[in-house]
């Protein structure tokens, strides 16, 4: 697996505080450190195709998913496993949880294409370097567009502040389009916030240590009422596999 070096991305903020945010900038370097994006624009553009979100509770038509798993072992291979539906704990989704979930499946070219596998190596390298007595890695993938209409407010997390029931979470920005707010926040344990940034510009990122904060998601609106907008991020959880409990 290889190695990051501090300097790649704020670790230590991740390490001391639970969650970080990393600037477009830093971001794809770091995920260049690791692989190629170059084929980010097919990357990118495959948010037009994906299918309604059917389960959201308050029956909202503003968002559309693509659900993939892989496992993601220390050596740096990634391999995607059969498509199956995503599952979370009661206590992790006051909505959703204790369902499964049934969404589309990522797209073989998405799914398998340089920018795809570069994401997961660099998520395998930084939390594997957080928990260096895991080998093995169950890794989700969610492929999310919130639209935002005048009509209906676009929430990116429906179900409020929250944790994911995983160890670690990065959620990447694809593209935003048209709209306001969308802010992260961050909380701990005791649910007195902690930070709080939005992320506006194509690779600003998200890392979290979900055993440690809470994070959810402002609703977004659109800003020209007259043109499509949305929020288009990728979410990738980290599960350790492996039966290692030690971080």
């Amino acid at each position: 697996m290889t190695t990051l070096r501090l300097d790649d991305i704020p670790r230590r903020s991740l390490q001391n505080a639970g969650y970080a945010f990393v600037h477009a900038t830093e971001m794809r370097s770091s995920l260049e450190a690791i692989g190629t994006v170059s084929d980010w624009d097919m990357f990118a553009a495959s948010w037009d195709d994906l299918e309604l979100d059917t389960y959201l509770a308050d029956r909202g038509r503003y968002r559309r998913r693509r659900h993939a798993v892989y496992t993601v072992t220390s050596d740096g291979t990634v391999q995607r496993q059969p498509h199956q539906p995503h599952h979370q704990g009661e206590q992790y989704n006051r909505l959703f949880g204790g369902v499964d979930r049934w969404f589309a499946p990522v797209k073989d070219c998405v799914s398998d294409g340089r920018t795809m596998r570069t994401i997961l190596r660099f998520c395998g390298a930084l939390f594997g370097d957080l928990a260096p007595h895991s080998r093995v890695w169950r890794a989700e993938v969610h492929q999310f567009r919130i639209e935002a209409r005048p009509e209906e407010e676009g929430q990116p997390t429906p179900e409020g502040l929250h944790r994911d029931g995983v160890d670690f979470v990065l959620v990447l920005l694809v593209q935003r389009r048209n709209i306001d707010s969308g802010t992260t926040t961050i909380h701990g344990l005791d649910r007195e916030p902690l930070g709080a940034f939005t992320l506006t510009h194509p690779f600003d990122a998200a890392l979290v240590d979900d055993s440690r904060v809470y994070h959810g998601v402002t609703s977004v609106t659109p800003l020209d009422r007259a043109q499509p907008a949305f929020r288009d991020v990728l979410v990738v959880t980290f599960r350790r596999d492996d039966g290692a409990n030690e971080v």
